[in-house]
C-alpha cells in the first residue's frame, strides 16, 4: 500500500516555515480554511498557508470545522466554505470537521443529513470531499450511506488504527514534531494518489478533461526505463540520507525499477538506463511517492 506522509495545520500552528517542512519529508498538507458560516470566519492563516505550502511544491487539502445543527445550516457552511477556497486548486480533498459534541447528541441521522448536505453542497460546486471525526463518531453517529458514499479522515491517535471500515487518510497523531512549527503538529498519512484523482477528474479547482468524462488515474509504470515527470521533487545522493541535495522537476527515467527505502534511482537520459558503472550513469535518488 502506497503511504503518503502529511500535517494538517491551521492558525494555532502560527507562522510556519513551509521549506523547512517539506525538507522535513512532508508530502501533504490539510490547512483549515474556515469554521461555522458567518462572515469573517475564514481561519486567520489560511491564504499564507496555503500560498507558501504551495510555493515550496506541497500539495494541499482544506478542512472546514463545522457548527451546524441541522442540514439548512451545513448549507450555509458548505457556501461560506466555497466562497473561501474558490479560485484555488487543492490535490487533497476538501474535508468537513466533524467533532462538537452537541452537535453528536443529535444523534447518528440528523449527523448523517448535516453531512450529507454539506458533501452534497460542495460536490455541486465540482469538489471532492471527504468527511474528518474520530473513530467513536464514525462508530455511533453516520450512517452506512454515508460511511459507503463520502472518503473518510479518520482521526485515532493510536499506533495502529482499529476502525474497521475503509478510509482515505488517518491522522494518527496531535503530538508530531515537524521542522519548522514550532510545538506540536497533527501527523496524517494517506493512502490514495489524490492529486492523480483531483487532476485527472477536474475536481477542486482543476480543468475538466477534455472530453467530458472523468477518467481513471493512469497506473503508473516504475520499471526500468519507463519517462517520469518530477515536479519540484527532492534528488538524493543516497538511499538513506535524509536531506536531499536539491530539487529537481522535468523528465527522468527510471534506472533500475527497485525501490529501496522507498526511493528509486533515476537518470536523466534514457540512454543511461542499467549502464554500469551505478556511479556514472544514476543522477541520485527520488522518493517513489514523488514520482509523477
Amino acid at each position: 500500500m502506497e503511504k503518503y506522509s502529511g500535517i494538517d495545520v491551521s492558525k494555532w500552528q502560527g507562522r510556519i516555515d513551509w521549506p523547512l517542512v517539506k525538507s522535513d519529508g512532508v508530502q501533504f498538507a490539510m490547512i483549515r480554511s474556515s469554521f461555522g458560516w458567518n462572515e469573517g470566519n475564514t481561519d486567520l492563516l489560511f491564504e499564507t498557508n496555503y500560498e507558501n505550502a504551495t510555493k515550496v511544491g506541497i500539495p494541499v487539502g482544506a478542512y472546514h470545522y463545522s457548527y451546524a445543527r441541522t442540514p439548512a445550516e451545513a448549507i450555509k457552511e458548505a457556501d461560506f466554505c466555497f466562497s473561501v477556497i474558490k479560485g484555488k486548486t487543492f490535490e487533497y480533498p476538501i474535508a468537513y470537521d466533524l467533532e462538537e459534541s452537541n452537535i453528536a447528541s443529535l444523534g447518528k441521522e440528523r449527523v448523517s443529513e448535516i453531512a450529507k448536505a454539506f458533501c452534497e453542497r460542495m460536490e455541486s460546486y465540482g469538489y471532492y470531499v471527504c468527511i474528518y471525526a474520530n473513530k467513536h463518531w464514525l462508530d455511533n453517529y453516520f450512517t452506512d450511506e454515508i460511511l459507503g458514499r463520502y472518503d473518510i479522515w479518520l482521526a485515532q491517535w493510536t499506533t495502529k488504527p482499529t476502525f474497521e471500515k475503509t478510509y482515505g487518510i488517518w491522522q494518527k497523531s496531535s503530538k508530531g514534531r515537524v521542522a519548522g512549527i514550532q510545538g506540536y503538529v497533527d501527523l496524517d498519512e494517506a493512502y490514495k494518489h489524490y492529486p492523480s484523482i483531483m487532476k485527472y477528474n477536474g475536481l477542486n479547482g482543476f480543468p475538466k478533461p477534455q472530453s467530458g468524462k472523468p477518467q481513471k488515474p493512469e497506473k503508473k509504470d516504475y520499471s526500468a526505463g519507463a519517462k517520469i515527470i518530477l515536479e519540484d521533487s527532492g534528488l538524493y545522493t543516497t538511499a538513506t540520507v535524509t536531506k536531499p541535495t536539491r530539487n529537481v522537476s522535468g523528465e527522468y527515467y527510471i534506472y533500475d525499477g527497485k525501490v529501496i527505502n522507498g526511493r528509486m534511482r533515476v537518470t536523466n537520459s534514457a540512454s543511461r538506463v542499467g549502464r554500469k558503472p551505478v556511479g556514472d550513469n544514476v543522477t541520485g535518488f527520488v522518493k517513489k511517492s514523488e514520482m509523477g
